[in-house]
């Protein structure tokens, strides 16, 4: 595989998203959604591969039930669909688990994935944490995807910590993240992605903890 050679992955942009108790609270979806069709332009423009997952849980599910309006793409993902994209229906949280997605990437001499969409706390840090274990290298966009509030008897965070300690946790190790426009620019330019490394991460993050 080419380790410069990326694909754009659309991790579940589907209308469960988009109200309800999984609506995407940060960044808005608002805000995210028009990085993400940014990103579906730029791929288009610089001949990237292209995939579209959508989540499903099954006929007659509460939620990703196939048939209902919640299960759908969002419309401005839909209308910028072509035949040449690969569509992918999984059952996981990786889209890689149960999926063809790999194999689809190895046969376009993909070394690089890009990772948009949602959820950050779900799907896109489940997809990044499987591909190193495949051999791929991960990009995610930090403005392209978004996460949602949680509560349970673990604890709670809003969806802004959610979202920035995940996009920390992942640039540390398993993901170069940066912002659409930023990744547009290295795409444009056929450069990789910087990213940082645990050791770094760690030392970086002792001396920020002992100035405060």
């Amino acid at each position: 595989m080419s380790t410069t050679r990326r694909a754009l992955i659309l991790v579940d942009v589907q209308q469960q998203y988009f109200s309800g108790p999984l609506e995407i609270q940060y960044p808005a979806h608002q805000e995210s959604l028009p990085r993400i069709t940014q990103a579906i332009d730029a791929a288009t423009a610089a001949g990237l591969p292209i995939a579209v997952i959508q989540h499903s849980e099954g006929e007659g599910a509460p939620v990703f039930a196939p048939g209902t309006a919640g299960y759908e793409l969002h419309p401005e993902v839909e209308g910028r669909r072509t035949g040449s994209w690969k569509a992918v229906v999984k059952q996981h949280g990786s889209v890689y688990a149960g999926t063809d997605v790999a194999a689809w990437l190895r046969e376009h001499d993909v070394g690089t994935v890009t990772l948009v969409g949602y959820m950050t706390n779900n799907c896109i840090l489940a997809s990044a944490a499987e591909a190193e274990f495949l051999g791929f290298t991960t990009e995610v966009l930090s403005d392209a995807t978004g996460a949602i509030n949680l509560s349970n008897h673990a604890g709670s965070a809003d969806a802004k910590t959610v979202h920035t300690t995940l996009m920390a946790l992942l640039n540390s190790n398993w993901a170069a993240v940066a912002s659409t426009q930023a990744w547009a620019g290295a795409v444009q330019a056929g450069q990789p992605l910087e990213k940082s490394d645990l050791g770094s991460s760690a030392v970086a993050g002792a001396a920020v903890h002992a100035a405060r």
